[in-house]
């Protein structure tokens, strides 16, 4: 039976990935590393994951804490145009109307957590929140899911975990939780709210969209 439910928030909850990547660009740019914009091999990825793939094109001066911190600003300061997922609120609404528990699992720093949380305005539905920093290692290793079942005091086969990347189902259930995925495993949110309601036994069926 499905207890919980752990949300990703970037692509997820809101449709922040757009605003990630042009931050990522005009960074790198800064720094004189031109990327596509249709070049989507840093998507869904913690960017100080992406930092060792990308430093050899940058000055050798240029730290790393200094690169990250440039992203996250970038970022906040599109913050005013991010829009929640169409779906998302009501389906956090309607799952702590019924008395599902709910957290949220970020591979982004705590700065770009609350920006985002801010914007959803979901924070009084969430038991807790997990971010880059919460964990040694990222999506798609297991530990962010793991971590978020021992806060939540639930075992992994009781929390779903509600993801839009590839990288993130990785994670998600190589920690033990089921996992759907956004715009492959369903395309509106009451399939979400269907297998965390259908208190039947968990697997990882994909259920079918609206």
């Amino acid at each position: 039976m499905i207890r919980a439910v752990a949300w990703d928030i970037d692509g997820t909850l809101i449709d922040s990935e757009p605003n990630h990547h042009k931050a990522l660009l005009s960074v790198c740019a800064r720094y004189g590393l031109i990327i596509a914009e249709d070049d989507m091999r840093y998507v869904g990825i913690a960017m100080d994951a992406v930092w060792p793939m990308l430093r050899s094109h940058f000055p050798p001066e240029l730290a790393k804490a200094t690169w990250l911190a440039d992203i996250v600003d970038a970022y906040i300061a599109m913050a005013a145009d991010l829009k929640p997922i169409k779906g998302a609120l009501e389906a956090v609404e309607a799952l702590a109307a019924a008395g599902i528990r709910q957290c949220c699992v970020s591979n982004s720093t705590s700065r770009i957590v609350k920006a985002n949380l801010a914007v959803l305005g979901i924070g009084r539905y969430l038991d807790t929140t997990i971010g880059r920093e919460d964990v040694v290692n990222g999506k798609p290793a297991p530990e962010p899911y793991a971590l978020a079942c021992r806060r939540l005091d639930l075992p992994p086969d009781a929390v779903l975990a509600v993801e839009d990347s590839d990288v993130g189902v990785a994670s998600a259930r190589a920690a033990g939780l089921p996992a759907l995925q956004y715009g492959r495993d369903f395309a509106t949110f009451s399939a979400v709210l269907d297998r965390a309601l259908a208190g039947g036994p968990v697997d990882d069926r994909v259920l079918a969209v609206d």
